[in-house]
């Protein structure tokens, strides 16, 4: 969720937390929860418009080291999809191999 999230917020930081929800199919509650964290690691900025008719409304910026976060969950993630589709890609093999072909 951290790096979907720090991507969506990166690509498009004036989104609201109901967008953020309605975007990645997750609970208002739980993106407030999930915003804060990031904001605890200082992976996210949140500025507050004072001057904003609705005082609740914010702006989320990432900040250099969510960026950096983001790269690294993203090479992570990258490095697990490969073994797991070459690891697919042997049992495949594998099952073409023992089965008898029509």
């Amino acid at each position: 969720m951290d790096f979907e999230l720090l991507d969506l917020i990166e690509r498009e930081p004036g989104l609201s937390q109901r967008e953020l929800s309605e975007r990645l199919g997750i609970s208002l509650g739980r993106v407030n929860y999930c915003l804060k964290a990031l904001a605890d690691r200082g992976w996210l900025k949140l500025i507050n418009f004072r001057n904003s008719p609705s005082k609740l409304r914010y702006v989320y910026t990432v900040t250099p080291s969510g960026l950096a976060q983001r790269a690294s969950i993203a090479r992570r993630f990258l490095r697990r999809k490969i073994a797991e589709f070459e690891r697919l890609k042997m049992q495949i093999e594998r099952l073409e191999r023992e089965l008898p072909h029509e």
